[in-house]
Formats: C-alpha cells, sequence, structure tokens
C-alpha cells in the first residue's frame, strides 16, 4: 500500500552506473548511512485522481498502478510531459491495486489485501495469469533475476518471477533498528529506493544485507505539489528509473505534479 558512503560515490553512481549490475554489498557491520537532500531538475503534471502505488520507467513513457475500490484500480502508461494516458486497463474488481514492476515481456501487480499478483502481458495489458501470497502487497521491483516485494512491514522478500514462490527475505535496518512501513520500490544500481509511508522518507537499501545505505529527505516536494500539511492519504509514493537518460522520478498520491530529482548532500539543498 501503501544510502551508498560516501556521496560522491552516489553522485557517481547515479551518473554512470549500470542499473542492472548489483554491486558488491556492504558489511553488514557497517551502520554508517549517508543522509541526502534533492535538487529538482523537471517538474512534469500527474493526475490528481490518481492514487499512487506503483511507478516504472518504460522506454519512453510511465506505467503506472493506482489503488482504488469498486472498480477505480488502474495500470497504465502515461505520456511522461503531458500525462496523457495512452494505454490503461481496470484492476480487477474487488482488487485494490499496488505496486507494480515490469519484468521481461511481463508486468506484475500486486493487490493489498486481496493476496493476488495479477500477471499482464506487457504490449497488450491482457491478464496472462495470477498469483497468490500470504502477506499483504504494498511494493513490486526486481533486480532482473527475483522480484523484491514489500508488505507494510521492515522485510523485503524476494520471489521466484517464474512461480512467485518466495526463495528469500530480508530485514530492513537503520542505525535505530527495523525500519517500518516501506512502501513502493525501485531497483537502481544495486540498492533498493523504497518510500517509507506516510513520510517524507525514501529509503535506499542493500538487499543482501539489508542495511540501509542512504536516505533522501524529500520534504518540500509535497508543498511544491500543492499538498497542504498535513498530507492526509497524498503521501509521497512513486519512483521511476529511466536507467538510458540517468533520471529518478517521483510523485505522491493524488499529486497534481511529478518530479525528476538529483539526490545531493544535505548540506548542498
Amino acid at each position: 500500500m501503501m544510502r551508498i558512503a560516501p556521496v560522491l560515490f552516489l553522485t557517481l553512481a547515479l551518473a554512470c552506473g549500470d542499473s542492472t549490475a548489483p554491486r558488491a554489498s556492504s558489511s553488514a557491520s557497517d551502520t554508517s548511512i549517508t543522509e541526502l537532500a534533492y535538487r529538482v531538475v523537471n517538474t512534469y503534471p500527474h493526475s490528481a485522481l490518481a492514487f499512487t502505488e506503483g511507478l516504472e520507467w518504460d522506454d519512453s513513457v510511465l506505467i503506472e498502478g493506482t489503488g482504488g475500490w469498486n472498480g477505480n484500480a488502474w495500470l497504465r502508461r502515461v505520456r511522461l510531459e503531458s500525462n496523457q494516458i495512452v494505454q490503461q486497463r481496470g484492476v480487477p474488481i474487488p482488487s485494490f491495486g499496488e505496486g507494480i514492476t515490469r519484468f521481461g515481456d511481463q508486468i506484475f501487480q500486486l493487490t493489498w489485501t486481496e493476496h493476488i499478483c495479477f500477471v499482464y502481458n506487457a504490449a497488450s495489458f491482457d491478464t496472462l495469469r495470477t498469483f497468490r501470497y500470504r502477506t499483504e502487497g504494498w511494493g513490486l521491483t526486481h533486480d532482473g533475476m527475483r522480484l523484491i516485494m514489500s508488505d507494510g512491514t521492515s522485510t523485503l522478500y524476494f520471489r521466484d518471477p517464474g512461480t512467485f514462490a518466495q526463495i528469500g527475505h530480508v530485514t530492513v535496518r537503520d542505525e535505530k533498528g527495523p525500519v517500518q512501513y516501506l512502501n513502493e520500490l525501485e531497483y537502481i544500481d544495486g540498492r533498493v529506493y523504497a518510500n517509507v509511508w506516510h513520510s517524507d522518507v525514501i529509503v535506499i537499501i542493500d538487499p543482501a544485507t539489508g542495511r540501509v545505505r542512504s536516505r533522501i529527505d524529500a520534504t518540500g516536494l509535497a508543498a511544491l505539489a500543492g499538498i497542504p500539511t498535513p498530507h492526509g492519504d497524498r503521501v509521497l509514493n512513486g519512483i521511476a528509473w529511466d536507467p538510458e537518460g540517468r533520471r529518478l522520478f517521483v510523485t505522491g498520491k493524488l499529486w497534481r505534479r511529478l518530479f525528476e530529482i538529483e539526490p545531493v548532500p544535505i548540506t548542498a539543498r
């Protein structure tokens, strides 16, 4: 539903890394965390009716999965510059749509409490099959080999994309302990980026150890999107990565804006 140290290394990784090649993992005993802010590079329109649960860059467009009851959950392709919907299908009633990821020629979409993952043809959006799981469904991404799933707890689950069977898991921890409410996920250069629900924080996780390596403080983005404080359910949620353009996009539930941001050292904001 709903960092890599030092900072210079993160900046270089964002600028020239390979998004499909995992990095060497940091030691599990290393608890240092790089604190980051952000710089807004570009601002784009986003639907104020889209309760964003999953976001993914797909060649030249965005794939977005939204939540909602009574037929108001969608899987869609939208143009970045205009937010024009170019393809759309409803999530089967009564499911509440959650995280999405494209894996090869398939798109996987979780549901919140229905315990069903829908698998669609990536080109046509036709349903190919469904899988069942025991937990809630929140966020979904992949590392090129395994699906990586969150369920609102501090756990990331690794799943076989062919069977959806769980093949591993890791507890995400920062300097204070387990990090709860892991939500929408994106895999970037060997790290898992995760929205922390009802916060302005994006944590950057080493999936081998579960350690938070960096943390982006995204405070202020909601205000730039026209969202009043307190935000209610209109929280930061949605991370997409353009591996060719090296662009990082973020948005939120029911936000009118989508942002391309660049993580920067906290003192340079």
